[in-house]
């Protein structure tokens, strides 16, 4: 049986959903899944409701190396006798990968979409920025990649969770000093179910509000923007979606008052449904929508708000 390596991440004792997702994806290929998640040991019951057979906790001084943990992962790889190692394509996982597949002679396949470990590796995953959608075999002794966001799904696959504590080895070339988290605690455009993202058409970031009163309305949604909404500081650079920001997969991805460039569709495409609002009826965002709305975004998205609370309500 196949023995899969996921590496988790976890705060406050709280494992990223992303990281459930992978843990999932790697049970549904009927595989032993080892977790491996640095410090804690409280987050094993969770992991091992979604999947995981054993976990591995690194323990060390406190400090966090990057080069550490991808030399820990490798050697715990080898030590099982992995044949693969999957991380979900977060800041961290894309960090980590690239230097564990190095340490294990291997290539990463980046930010996946779909996933075969039955036989010879295969993955699906946006190429071209996202032009094309490739599916991919590795040859590679160990098999490499990261997993999209919101893309695979919770699945609960309750295993034995055993829990294995191993001393954190000293290589230490980079080590971060600190953190800034994000004020407020709101969700990622990454890993939010669903995604209100604004363009030009919003005329300016007095008019977000807009945006964010309808992502209340959900009540688990993030706000988004597009490059030039954050290039003319609009919005903050961790809102971006597109090429040059954040790639999203969520539920549901409502686009209001972008055109649609290639560089923000390659960021939101594999959305699941699509809802574009523009009042340009030849918008190219219109061509990849589920559901399209030509009118003006200022009468447009208070009466969606209105109609998502009423909904809401009724439940």
């Amino acid at each position: 049986m196949t023995t899969i390596v996921v590496l988790v991440e976890q705060s406050n004792g709280n494992v990223r959903r992303a990281s459930l997702e992978t843990l999932g994806a790697a049970k549904a290929s009927g595989g032993t899944v080892i977790a491996v998640v640095q410090e804690s040991e409280a987050v094993a019951p969770a992991l091992a409701k979604h999947g995981a057979d054993r976990v591995v906790v690194l323990k060390g001084d406190g400090r966090s190396s990057p080069d550490r943990t991808a030399r820990d992962v490798a050697a715990l790889v080898r030590e099982t006798g992995a044949k693969a190692c999957l991380a979900a394509a977060s800041s961290s996982g894309k960090q980590l990968m690239p230097r564990i597949a190095a340490e294990l002679d291997s290539t990463v396949f980046s930010d996946c979409t779909g996933l075969d470990l039955s036989g010879t590796p295969k993955v699906v995953r946006p190429w071209l920025a996202g032009k094309l959608i490739a599916t991919l075999e590795s040859n590679a002794p160990v098999f490499c990649a990261t997993l999209r966001p919101n893309t695979f799904g919770l699945r609960e696959a309750p295993a034995a969770g055993e829990v294995v504590v191993k001393p954190s080895s000293n290589v230490l070339k980079a080590i971060v000093t600190a953190i800034e988290a994000k004020a407020g605690g709101k969700l990622d455009v990454k890993e939010a179910p669903v995604v209100v993202s604004g363009g030009r058409g919003m005329k300016g970031p007095e008019h977000f509000g807009l945006l964010e009163e309808l992502a209340a309305a959900f009540g688990n949604a993030a706000v988004g923007a597009s490059r030039a909404v954050v290039d003319a500081g609009w919005r903050p650079h961790s809102e971006q979606v597109g090429q040059t920001g954040k790639t999203v997969s969520p539920q549901l991805y409502v686009a209001v008052g972008i055109s649609g460039a290639i560089q923000h569709l390659a960021g939101m495409r594999t959305s699941k449904v699509i809802v574009a609002i523009n009042k340009d009826a030849d918008a190219p965002i219109f061509k990849v929508a589920d559901y399209g709305i030509v009118g003006d975004a200022f009468e447009v998205v208070p009466a969606l708000t209105a109609a998502v609370k009423s909904v809401r309500a009724q439940r």
